[in-house]
């Protein structure tokens, strides 16, 4: 065996250099640090949770548990049910006025109008914008002393009322405008990439037999695009379910309870009243909401894949 041949060998049955294992091991590290994060602030921190909503925690966090008292004593309470409600009725009518919005914008621009792109970044600009500062403008804009109620009565009309925050009857449909805004060029942007994702054929042979552009949409492209309007719901709902500073910025839970939600009630038995076992058990019970609308889904994108795989 000659002296290369031997060199060869040696090399190949060391294995590969430091250099290539490196290289290998290089999307192992870059992705280390976010996954051990993701366990630390997900599941451990959750666990945590968990184990001090079924505590007798107070002011600070005991070791002395008891059971799920937390959670009967939260049902119980008149607030989080209020709570709650308010949450499930700003879920629908948020998520229908901005699918709504959406879609209708979508259909607009899909109709190859001018400037198409000045459109999109004036409708997709709102979601540049954080909640904070959103629920701080909309909060001038709904104030009797600087909003558009002083504007209309100043160019002449004395008797015009717009004060939708200044009443409990009416501050929920105000954060429920303001969200639609903020969230309606998210919308029309899955919706417009959805649109322009069709099959040309499809709407030409649509087209040919005569079907006009209402009957077209309604029947040919929308159905085409039936997952976006799932992805869109279910990120809406996300959304809708973590609301906390839109409200804080624009009403702050006013007046009196008309538009307290669960991440708002959480925050308040936690850093304000001291009451950290009910406030946990509050946040487990968002968790358990968020868990009811994405664990459906994630469910349905599996099967969805491996039905295509097996048509394929």
């Amino acid at each position: 065996m000659t002296t290369e041949a031997i060199a060869v060998r040696t090399s190949t049955s060391s294995g590969p250099s430091w250099g290539r294992r490196l290289v290998d091991a290089t999307p192992f590290i870059v992705l280390a640090p976010s996954i051990i994060a993701t366990i630390i602030y997900v599941f451990v921190f959750t666990g945590w949770t968990v184990y001090v909503s079924l505590s007798k925690s107070a002011m600070f966090p005991v070791a002395t548990l008891q059971g799920t008292k937390a959670y009967s004593d939260l049902w119980a309470n008149v607030r989080w049910n209020i709570a709650y409600h308010n949450l499930f009725f700003y879920s629908i009518l948020y998520v229908v006025g901005t699918l709504i919005i959406g879609l209708t914008l979508a259909i607009l621009i899909d109709q190859r109008v001018r400037a198409e792109s000045t459109w999109r970044t004036i409708f997709l600009y709102p979601l540049a914008v954080s909640f904070v500062v959103t629920g701080t403008v909309w909060g001038w804009l709904y104030s009797p002393d600087t909003g558009i109620q002083m504007l209309v009565r100043a160019i002449g009309w004395s008797g015009f009322k717009f004060a939708l925050t200044g009443s409990k009857d009416t501050a929920i449909y105000a954060i429920v405008i303001t969200g639609i805004w903020q969230s309606s060029g998210f919308a029309m942007a899955l919706f417009l990439a959805g649109l322009r994702a069709v099959d040309p054929d499809i709407i030409k042979a649509a087209q040919i037999d005569g079907a006009g552009a209402f009957r077209t949409y309604t029947r040919v492209i929308l159905p085409t695009i039936a997952p976006i309007f799932i992805a869109v719901v279910v990120v809406l709902l996300q959304f809708a379910i973590k609301t906390f500073d839109l409200v804080v910025a624009l009403t702050g839970g006013g007046p009196g309870l008309a538009t307290t939600f669960p991440a708002l009630y959480v925050y308040d038995m936690m850093f304000q009243r001291g009451q950290i076992a009910q406030g946990a058990a509050a946040a487990i019970m968002i968790l358990v909401a968020l868990a009811v609308v994405l664990v459906p889904y994630s469910i349905w994108l599996v099967w969805r894949r491996r039905r295509e795989s097996r048509n394929v």
